[in-house]
């Protein structure tokens, strides 16, 4: 979240939903027995096979985790529809894990050695167990949403906003996780916000991620209400009612799409007036309309941070050749575009393999993720690295892009370009 560092797997548990990672065992094989063509050259036409997992059918909805996958996989038609990779096309080989750690243990036995992919992309897992078995087999995992700890803890993942972490096979530095407090800054700059809320469910990352926000909206000098509601059964008139006798600026969750449709139908039937809802990355979607149609005045304060070019803001040429590539999708969203990143980044690891004269290989794509170069996807992501600092940082020059929702034009880029929207802000350490 090298470029600024964001809340990265903290804002990833929230758009994630809640999320927790458990470990696994490991591929006791050698890389070799894995390699695509083994040491030999491969033939001019045999396909790179890569995997997606994603947890389509998982607890929290169909939808919740298809996006990135979606993205990557029309990347990788259209680049096959033009040459593919050296003249190679590039095999998908995709697998559901369910939302459960045994079925992310399945998806990845059945990835790395049965299908033997030389990478996986776009991975956007509820419960990534299969992680160390994934790393122990030296698979480059590559621009995956980092949802849970993994990214930050195992090496040869490499999650879409990057990672400083040692990632030695604990998360972070000692178990902890650092993150800015550059979106709290940004709104008490740009809207001279003071008083914040903080929703949340009685489910334990949820509440984490919720202490997370509470204490980087207090370090940034807010005054902080912190509203918790049952997972199974949200009261969320009762909190409606509590925002608008608190006078609040600003509302920010740590609860899932729907909720966060329940949540904003409750603040308009209570006539709660707010400067902005503050969502994440998952709810970036142009489902906003329908899934926020029984709340018209909250629908049109909710605004969206992340990490990434707006992806309905085609004055830039990259984000014009995702949207026209993917014209014919019923939706658009912004791990979407994460996902087409990811797949472009794989992309470009592969053809420096073929630039050297190498074969497209799992160790030659590793080397390309982990030069420690900055990757930005043509300007889709905020510049990315991978780097193994000893001690967390204390401050970081952080970025972020911003977009507001508007009946009639959808999300809107706000407060200029992504780049230039920058801060200085404290690290603060939290668990995962």
């Amino acid at each position: 979240m090298r470029r600024p560092r964001r809340f990265r797997a903290a804002e990833a548990a929230a758009a994630g939903l809640l999320l927790l990672l458990s470990a696994a065992c490991g591929s006791r094989l050698p890389e070799s027995d894995f390699e695509q063509g083994g040491s030999g050259t491969a033939p001019a036409r045999a396909p790179i096979r890569v995997g997606i997992i994603a947890s389509v059918t998982s607890p929290v909805g169909g939808a919740a985790f298809t996006g990135p996958g979606d993205g990557a996989q029309a990347f990788f038609r259209d680049l096959n529809a033009h040459g593919g990779i050296g003249g190679r096309p590039v095999e998908v080989h995709t697998c559901d894990d369910g939302g459960s750690g045994v079925g992310n243990n399945e998806c990845v036995r059945k990835l790395v050695d049965e299908d033997k992919v030389v990478a996986l992309v776009a991975t956007t897992s509820l419960d990534y167990a299969g992680a160390p078995r994934v790393s122990h087999a030296r698979v480059p995992d590559i621009g995956a949403q980092p949802i849970g700890a993994a990214y930050d803890t195992y090496p040869h993942l490499y999650g879409i906003y990057g990672s400083l972490a040692p990632r030695n096979g604990t998360p972070g530095w000692g178990g902890k996780l650092y993150g800015g407090t550059e979106v709290y800054r940004f709104f008490k700059r740009e809207k001279g916000a003071r008083t914040a809320a903080v929703v949340s469910y009685n489910q334990a990352a949820s509440a984490a991620y919720a202490r997370l926000v509470t204490r980087g909206l207090r370090t940034e000098g807010y005054k902080v209400i912190t509203e918790q509601v049952d997972f199974a059964l949200p009261n969320f008139r009762a909190v409606a009612a509590d925002l608008k006798d608190q006078h609040v600026d600003l509302v920010f969750d740590a609860i899932d799409a729907h909720g966060n449709a329940q949540l904003c139908q409750a603040m308009d039937q209570a006539g709660v007036h707010v400067v902005a809802k503050v969502t994440n990355v998952q709810n970036w979607t142009s489902t906003v309309a329908t899934d926020y149609k029984n709340a018209p005045r909250c629908r049109n304060a909710l605004w969206a941070t992340g990490s990434s070019r707006n992806y309905e803001d085609v004055r830039f040429p990259a984000v014009r050749a995702f949207r026209d590539v993917t014209k014919n999708l019923s939706t658009h969203s912004q791990w979407q575009l994460e996902g087409w990143a990811a797949a472009m980044w794989f992309t470009d690891a592969a053809k420096s393999c073929q630039a050297k004269g190498e074969d497209v290989t799992r160790a030659c794509v590793d080397a390309f993720m982990n030069s420690g170069k900055p990757y930005t996807a043509r300007g889709l992501l905020l510049p990315v690295t991978f780097e193994r600092l000893p001690q967390p940082p204390k401050t970081r020059r952080t970025c972020l892009s911003v977009a507001r929702w508007k009946d009639g034009s959808g999300w809107i880029t706000q407060a200029g370009d992504m780049t230039t929207n920058c801060f200085v802000v404290p690290q603060l350490s939290y668990l995962p």
